[in-house]
């Protein structure tokens, strides 16, 4: 059920838990019993609790410190030749 907002001009605001079957029915103030009108608000939906925390997280003053080990990179599968480089026209030997 959902909970809706009631103005009384006398009394002032005041909210009441009525099902969606009567959301156009009146309603009477519950201290003075005269007719109240329904004001509009914004709805309060909270879908995921976790992504609220995550938003305070990111929002703190100091970042957060990530440490990472520092490790070799992996040798390539195919390892090149150690020697000059006879593929290549400027150190390919005299043939001629």
């Amino acid at each position: 059920m959902p909970l809706y907002e009631y103005r009384c001009n006398p009394c002032g605001e005041f909210e009441a838990w009525r099902s969606m079957a009567e959301y156009n029915a009146p309603i009477n103030c519950p201290q003075c019993n005269q007719t109240a009108t329904k004001i509009f608000s914004a709805p309060n939906i909270n879908l995921n609790s976790r992504s609220l925390s995550t938003i305070a997280r990111s929002q703190s003053s100091e970042p957060r410190l990530i440490k990472q080990e520092q490790k070799e990179p992996a040798k390539p599968r195919y390892q090149t030749s150690t020697g000059n480089r006879p593929w290549m026209v400027s150190h390919a030997p005299a043939r001629f």
